[in-house]
């Protein structure tokens, strides 16, 4: 495929602490028309000399402009934030796929932190954290009050050091606690697998700079192995909160020939930008199905919705996140960084994604199957009932020891009942002769 060089700003949608920005230097200057109103300037110094004055412990100014900077950004939305060097170096730490921590997405909501989504085999994943869970203690520390950074820090230390999350979930009758040990999260962005009948099945747990090139790989490695082509495949981004908007645009471009895959729209002139599609569809128009969730957020938003709105895939699940603001890192020559909010993405019909989210064509949410405990048991068929005639060669495969092994798609059913409809949905579509393209 068309890997398509970009002389763009880094953008990540959805990042570590649950929002996506751009990377980049901007000249800062002085553009305002309007004056500073007098009368809050003069409360604002009031306000900052009672607390240098009276507050029962000695602050420096420094420590309170900070504050005051925080506070500021904090007001504006969930995404905008004030990062001072230290936490802005763990920032560009986490776009490389490593860094230390618990392997959770989060943002905040109502003043506590939310999940957006557990990462793929991290510690958080495999105790059991739910996107959606609202963390409301971090061991003894309560959330309320705490910035999103603040948060963070807290969730953040050495690898092999427990935390106890303290979190309310929907359906709960009362607070969960969960124990979690930490570890140096290493996010493996693409995996794939075959599922049967020359039917693929590709992951995508967040993105990275890396990702498209790895989706490239794991579909070529799935034509081998199906002897040149696939029948279909299906593209996972459930609880895939986003990550660098790069990623999404190449793994959108990958399965369209041309057309707009996104655009971004706010005040500044540098916040217009448009990504279209280059010619080549790695899957020659073969059904594709993408899976979302609750926890598919921004960047995944950006390849359910292109797919969507050009009608080359299928989407099915439930409804994904609703993360469509876009924000930009802009360097502070001081040092550290402001993350401010500064457009807003779009599908190619023009939707915008924010608050709303992308509506699946399929809503098929997780079912809970539980296999027989009688492994001897089975539905009652023609060949249960008494004298029924025998198939000879059925038998004959028996001897030859053909037909007895179990069918790995029968698993899903079980396992991943979204997947199993969505690999019946495949097959549905090749049987028909719809391409989706």
């Amino acid at each position: 495929m068309k890997a398509k060089t970009r002389s763009v700003t880094l953008v990540l949608l959805g990042a570590v602490i649950g929002g996506s920005l751009t990377i980049g230097q901007h000249v800062m200057g002085a553009r305002s028309a309007n004056e500073l109103p007098l009368e809050q300037m003069r409360t604002f110094t009031d306000v900052f000399t009672r607390i240098k004055n009276d507050y029962v412990e000695e602050v420096s100014d420094e420590d309170l402009l900070e504050y005051a900077i925080r506070g500021m950004l904090n007001g504006l939305d969930p995404h905008s934030a004030y990062l001072n060097s230290e936490e802005f170096d763990e920032l560009r730490i986490g776009t490389t796929g490593e860094f230390g921590g618990l392997g959770i997405e989060v943002g905040m909501e109502d003043g506590f932190v939310k999940v957006v989504s557990p990462i793929d085999d991290t510690p958080a994943a495999r105790a059991g954290i739910l996107s959606g869970d609202l963390i409301i203690r971090l061991d003894d520390t309560p959330v309320k009050g705490l910035s999103l950074n603040d948060a963070v820090k807290l969730m953040r230390g050495k690898p092999g050091s427990k935390l106890t999350l303290t979190i309310i979930r929907e359906g709960a009758d009362k607070p969960l606690t969960i124990d979690i040990k930490r570890d140096i999260i290493k996010v493996t962005s693409v995996r794939n697998r075959m599922l049967d009948d020359d039917y693929g099945y590709l992951r995508i747990s967040n993105f990275q700079t890396k990702t498209t090139t790895d989706l490239l790989k794991a579909v070529k490695s799935m034509k081998e192995e199906s002897d040149g082509s696939l029948k279909g495949l299906v593209l996972d981004l459930r609880n895939n909160p986003g990550g660098v908007l790069s990623g999404a645009v190449g793994v959108s471009d990958a399965f369209l020939n041309e057309g707009m895959i996104v655009y971004t729209d706010g005040r500044e002139e540098d916040s217009k930008l448009r990504y279209d599609a280059t010619d080549g569809d790695i899957l020659d128009g073969a059904p594709l199905v993408i899976l979302v969730n609750g926890g598919s957020a921004s960047a995944s938003e950006i390849v359910a919705g292109a797919m969507q709105d050009h009608g080359r895939g299928i989407i099915l699940g439930s409804k994904t996140f609703g993360k469509g603001s876009v924000q930009t890192i802009q360097d502070l020559p001081a040092g550290g960084a402001v993350k401010l909010t500064t457009s807003r993405y779009y599908t190619p019909g023009g939707r915008s994604i924010q608050a709303l989210g992308i509506e699946p064509d399929i809503i098929t949410k997780p079912g809970s199957w539980t296999r027989p405990d009688d492994e001897n048991f089975s539905a009652l068929t023609e060949s249960s009932l008494p004298g029924a005639l025998s198939n000879t060669t059925l038998e004959e495969e028996a001897a030859d020891g053909e037909g007895g092994e179990e069918n790995a798609e029968d698993n899903l059913v079980y396992d991943d009942y979204q997947l199993y409809e969505a690999l019946n949905l495949l097959k549905g579509l090749t049987i028909l002769g719809k391409k989706s393209s």
